[in-house]
């Protein structure tokens, strides 16, 4: 089972030096999309250093003082400059990939590596859903400009995706290292079906694997490893459930309490209560509970909403480098990631652009998933409303 849209399966090697930035030293204003409000210092900081991480060659790295490059993670900021609304700080992030379109995407048997360093040299495996959220990024990028600077890019993107469908409905989740071929994840299954437009045969056939090989019906519950019972559930697919599919019952978000947990922050020494990656509930996964406060707003839920993003704020890391800016790490304490692999060295003691992107999400109410979720599926395809 591949882990959770970031990078928490991979060993990320944190460079214990003052981080070398090529980055603009602006401050990013921040004003409510509605109210055309300055916001609080507390986000507005957050903004500011998101801004600062990019590097002159368009990416970000995923922590500070770091020298690793997610492509999920960049796709994440490239949308969360698309909803502040700057254009040429997401285009930078997209320049860079429309670049590697040729010598990379369409290399091989496709895709684009989900990690690189901060110079670009990729490694490791080509994983299909980092892939569908850089299509996601895309598509909320051409829909707030109108405009279609990219759309290259985003065809052999989604040519790439549909390519991985097997006879079964079902997406194959890329390539490993060695060459060997990622088996089915749920995760990246569902982002893919959000990341590619519309609702045809692609979609369709999804539904029905779903139905039959990824859903509980006792539960009602989308499963992420079924020959595990111990880690059969997990809570990214609650969230990424109600945001992707049309009229998915809002209770899968309640039912997410069983990931729900109280843990001491490794830097604060203070209570944190959140959510776990899964129910052994030995760690609060920050990006994951920023993503249950996203859900909870697209639910109209506000009061448990804010009732997380409380509990987010009293995660802040101040950053040592960088003028006005702090950011949110991957979890509360050390611990397991998804199943029983443990973290990788700094997740609870570094500002991390996944936990920090998400909680910018839901302070702008901001969901990238919404673009993406109206298909007008067919009732008869609604499996989860039978």
């Amino acid at each position: 089972m591949a882990t959770l849209i970031s990078c928490s399966n991979e060993s990320l090697e944190v460079i214990e030096e003052t981080q070398a930035k090529e980055t603009e030293n602006e401050t990013i204003t921040v004003v409510n999309p509605e109210k055309e409000e300055v916001q609080d210092v507390i986000w507005t900081e957050t903004s500011n250093w998101l801004g600062k991480m990019q590097r002159t060659n368009g990416l970000l790295e995923s922590t500070e003082n770091g020298d690793f490059v997610s492509l999920y993670d960049n796709a994440l900021a490239a949308l969360a400059f698309t909803a502040l609304k700057k254009y040429d700080k997401a285009e930078a992030i997209f320049d860079y990939f429309n670049g590697q379109i040729d010598n990379e995407l369409l290399k091989g048997n496709g895709g684009f590596y989900a990690t690189r360093n901060k110079q670009g040299d990729h490694h490791d495996r080509i994983w299909m859903g980092d892939n569908a959220w850089l299509l996601i990024a895309l598509n909320n990028y051409h829909d707030a400009t109108g405009s279609n600077k990219y759309s290259r890019l985003s065809h052999e993107l989604e040519q790439w995706l549909r390519s991985l469908q097997d006879e079964d409905g079902g997406l194959f989740g890329g390539e490993n290292e060695d060459g060997s071929t990622i088996h089915k994840v749920t995760e990246g299954i569902v982002t893919a079906f959000n990341a590619v437009k519309g609702y045809d045969d692609f979609h369709k056939n999804i539904l029905g694997y779903l139905e039959v090989e990824r859903w509980d019906n006792n539960e009602n519950l989308l499963v992420a490893w079924p020959e595990n019972p111990e880690y059969k559930y997990a809570l990214d697919l609650h969230t990424l459930g109600y945001n992707i599919f049309e009229n998915f019952p809002t209770t899968v978000l309640y039912q997410a309490d069983r990931y729900k947990n109280t843990q001491t922050s490794t830097l604060t020494g203070e209570d944190i209560v959140g959510y776990c990656f899964d129910e052994d509930q030995d760690v609060i996964w920050l990006e994951g509970t920023a993503q249950m406060a996203v859900a909870f707003q697209n639910a109209g839920l506000e009061s448990e909403a804010n009732v997380l993003l409380e509990q987010l704020e009293k995660t802040f890391i101040k950053s040592t480098t960088l003028t006005n800016a702090k950011g949110i790490p991957y979890t509360s304490n050390y611990g397991t990631s998804y199943g029983t692999d443990m973290l990788w060295d700094h997740a609870d003691i570094t500002s991390t652009l996944s936990s920090s992107v998400w909680y910018l999400f839901a302070k702008l109410k901001f969901n990238p998933l919404t673009l993406g979720k109206n298909k007008n599926i067919p009732n008869q395809d609604q499996f989860w409303n039978e």
